[in-house]
C-alpha cells in the first residue's frame, strides 16, 4: 500500500479534482483520506505502531474501493482490494506481532 499511496501523494494536485467522491465531501478531501490510509497508516502497520487503530482507515478505504469503485466484483476487478481487505480485517483481530513498537511500549 505504501507505494500506491506515495504515488497518489506525489500526484495530488493533478488527480485530486477528478478523484472519486463516494461520501460527498469533495474529491480533494476524499483523496486526502485515502492518502492518509494508504501511505501513513500502512507505515504505522509496518512499524507495528498503533496497529489495530491503523487498520481501521485501511479497512474503510478497501471497502470503498471494493464495493464502490469496483462494484463489488470480488472475483473481477476488485480482487486485489478484496485480498487487502481480508488481510486488514485479520490484522485488526490478531493485532501486532511479537516484534513491534506496540509490544515494546507495552513492556
Amino acid at each position: 500500500m505504501i507505494p500506491h499511496g506515495y504515488k497518489k501523494l506525489m500526484n495530488f494536485a493533478a488527480k485530486s479534482s477528478g478523484f472519486t467522491d463516494p461520501f460527498g465531501i469533495g474529491g480533494s478531501a476524499s483523496m486526502s483520506l485515502v492518502i492518509f490510509a494508504e501511505f501513513f497508516c500502512a507505515i504505522f502497520i509496518v512499524l507495528g505502531l498503533m496497529t489495530r487503530l491503523a487498520t481501521i482507515p485501511l479497512i474503510i478505504t478497501m471497502s470503498v474501493a471494493l464495493f464502490v469503485a469496483h462494484k463489488g466484483q470480488v472475483f473481477g476487478d476488485g480482487e486485489q482490494a478484496a485480498l487487502y481487505l481480508s488481510g486488514y480485517i485479520a490484522l485488526l483481530f490478531t493485532g501486532p506481532g511479537k516484534i513491534s513498537i506496540d509490544r515494546l511500549i507495552g513492556k
